[in-house]
């Protein structure tokens, strides 16, 4: 797939980079366009920049010349990992004032997958309001709520858990976490006899 990622400057980098690390390693053609807020928040935050994603693509914010400005540029997916508020308030009212958000209102109007992920609480209503007209406008939203039924035992647990739902909204099988079963953890434990 050709799949473009979005980081802007809401806490929570470390998915997009755990993202971007699934999807070179899976092989696909990657692009990325970070604000300058979230390049920032990439580096205080992970200690990492666009240099060590050398199988990426990076595009500057400032540059609405880039491919991915036009909706002639063949995408399958974009994915905004994190998605501030700000980022979401923008595409809910069709506000391209940097590049990503330019990719991201050109990924909804070709019909293409948009996954939206807001990592921000408490919301506010407007935030909750944004969310509906991107749900309306065949946007997916996909919270950065990670799950415990997979038993995490490490924080890379929990973002393992994200990425794996991602990938899974992309329409990609993932292997970043067991998926449920049925089975609770105890009962393993219980029916195992450890």
């Amino acid at each position: 797939m050709k799949i473009l990622v979005g980081i802007t400057g809401a806490s929570g980098s470390v998915y997009a980079a755990a993202l971007l690390r699934r999807l070179a390693a899976d092989g696909h053609d990657l692009f990325a366009v970070s604000s300058h807020a979230g390049e920032a928040v990439l580096k205080h935050e992970c200690g990492l920049s666009p240099t060590d994603f050398p199988q990426v693509r990076w595009f500057d914010t400032d540059d609405l010349f880039a491919p991915v400005a036009s909706g002639s540029f063949p995408l399958d997916a974009m994915v905004v990992v994190p998605c501030s508020m700000n980022t979401l308030g923008c595409l809910a009212h069709g506000i391209s004032a940097n590049l990503l958000q330019r990719a991201a209102a050109v990924t909804l109007k070709e019909n293409r997958r948009l996954i939206l992920v807001p990592r921000e609480t408490p919301l506010t209503l407007v935030d909750v309001d944004n969310m509906r007209t991107l749900l309306l406008a065949k946007a997916q939203i996909l919270p950065a709520m990670p799950a415990f039924y997979h038993a995490p035992q490490t924080l890379d647990d929990l973002v393992a858990f994200m990425t794996g739902k991602i990938l899974h909204s992309l329409g990609l099988s993932q292997h970043c976490f067991p998926e449920w079963n049925g089975v609770s953890r105890n009962e393993r434990i219980r029916t195992s006899g450890t």
